[in-house]
């Protein structure tokens, strides 16, 4: 069964980069500079920061819907830079395929079907696997060891 892994749209975040540092403080965000290669991924471009480059890192609510008692947020980072991608059919992105990843699989109500940790450069086959069981509608896809959210995956 194919997957596409999403990132999130970049508009709610761009005004963010606008903002003065005591405005984003205030609302609980942080300008940072990436300071080293594969250390700041963006969850927008499902890509990460190269060295130097500007970020936001601030507190995302990622699965909202009232109905289920996994609702959750947490930090994430988007680069100034970013660009919205298009999902490409069964492709896992190079931000995803490095990282030991968290899985969260969902059905249609939300409600948690199954969970595994994952390294990044198998889960292709895994999401394939997941997503062979009807009841299977989304996967969320966590860093495994500090548990940000990184993008979510849906059935192609």
């Amino acid at each position: 069964m194919s997957f596409r892994i999403h990132g999130l749209t970049l508009a709610p975040f761009r005004p963010l980069f606008d903002m003065d540092d005591a405005a984003l403080t205030a609302m609980g965000a942080r300008r940072m500079i990436a300071d080293a290669p594969n250390a700041a991924p963006c969850r927008v471009s499902l890509a990460d920061a190269e060295p130097g480059e500007r970020l936001i890192l601030l507190n995302h609510r990622h699965l909202d819907d009232p109905r289920s008692p996994y609702r959750a947020e947490g930090p994430i980072f988007v680069r100034e830079a970013a660009a919205e991608t298009t999902p490409v059919v069964g492709e896992v992105p190079d931000m995803l395929g490095r990282r030991l990843l968290s899985a969260r699989v969902y059905d249609a109500g939300w409600m948690m079907t199954d969970a595994d940790v994952v390294e990044g450069r198998d889960l292709a086959g895994r999401l394939e696997a997941w997503f062979a069981d009807p009841v299977v509608s989304r996967i969320h896809l966590h860093t495994a060891r500090r548990g940000c959210f990184m993008a979510a995956a849906e059935r192609a």
